[in-house]
């Protein structure tokens, strides 16, 4: 079997690390000084357990690679438009494309009914090309749960979790996804199979969509933006419009609304990827975790308000930021 990991950061590092221990034909695809880091070096990961290095294979010319039997995509959402026609090379006729990051995957509306039938959404695949390229057909969802960081280069610090959700958009228990789920499991990660993986991933979006442009305009912890009562009914908000788009298109909340900001609130003083972007001088997710929705609202009819505030006003901070670095 062989796995490419496209994005070798925190999570596509921590999958390739444990892929790579357990003997799997794994490679990763990487770039700068983390790439040389994990060619001279070897992959490093820092645990609770210890530390560890692995021997793997790395390159930025995924061209070298070759078809996969499962291509991982591990990058932010909102910078897979501009590498998706570098993937090409690794997608052959039976190639499985697993997408492990936040928001909504390209894939998202293949096999529903309605509004959204056989659409791609421009919001997070802007020319249709991850539709064209990856195909929907070959999709398999990943719902990402660990908390790891970049510490140096090659350097991976795992803080805690260690569960992948995955599954078929079908909900289908088949052989491709039972090899996953096996090859997973034996590289020390949890990989639960999920019959509503569709629900799975907008449960985590839900919470995103609203406390990371909070955060990122405020400035405040997760604690803080789901106790605080003025950016607590905020959340309420956006959350109820998302909610009425899940209706429209047949996914669950499954979770209720206020259960949802509690276990938000339970996390404690974290803060969120997207202020964490920002204070790093990275490019923001918005479209994928913020204006999805909004798009979502305009092909099933439903009124978006507060989330067309809240998106105007962070699409502005990623703007000034952006300007700011280039000055």
């Amino acid at each position: 079997m062989k796995i490419c990991i496209y994005g070798a950061g925190a999570i596509g590092g921590y999958l390739g690390y444990g892929l790579a221990k357990s003997g799997v034909d794994v490679s990763l695809v990487a770039r700068g000084a983390h790439l040389a880091a994990i060619k001279a070096n070897g992959l490093r990961l820092i645990d609770a357990s210890g530390e560890g290095t692995v021997s793997v294979r790395a390159t930025d010319n995924p061209e070298e690679l070759g078809a996969q039997d499962y291509l991982v995509i591990a990058l932010k959402a909102h910078t897979i438009p501009d590498a998706v026609e570098r993937m090409r090379s690794l997608v052959g006729p039976e190639t499985c494309v697993v997408c492990a990051y936040n928001g909504v995957p390209y894939w998202f509306t293949h096999g529903l009914s309605g509004a959204v039938e056989g659409k791609y959404l421009s919001s997070i695949d802007p020319d249709g090309a991850q539709w064209r390229i990856l195909g929907p057909e070959r999709a398999l969802g990943c719902v990402v749960l660990p908390a790891t960081e970049i510490i140096a280069p090659g350097v991976i610090r795992h803080d805690h979790g260690d569960k992948f959700p995955i599954g078929e958009p079908s909900g289908a228990t088949t052989a491709r996804i039972e090899r996953l789920h096996t090859t997973l499991e034996a590289a020390g990660f949890k990989a639960p199979i999920r019959s509503d993986i569709r629900d799975e991933i907008w449960l985590k979006l839900w919470g995103n969509l609203c406390l990371n442009p909070i955060a990122t305009l405020t400035h405040a912890t997760i604690d803080i933006i789901a106790t605080d009562p003025a950016t607590r009914a905020v959340c309420r908000s956006m959350m109820q419009e998302a909610a009425a788009i899940a209706e429209r298109i047949g996914v669950r909340t499954r979770v209720d609304l206020e259960r949802r900001l509690d276990g938000a609130a339970a996390v404690g003083a974290h803060k969120m990827s997207m202020l964490q972007d920002l204070e790093r001088g990275r490019s923001l997710e918005v479209d994928p975790l913020v204006g999805v929705i909004q798009e979502l609202g305009h092909m099933t009819g439903v009124p978006t308000p507060v989330v067309d505030i809240l998106l105007a006003l962070v699409r502005q901070r990623a703007m000034t930021a952006a300007a700011a670095l280039a000055a």
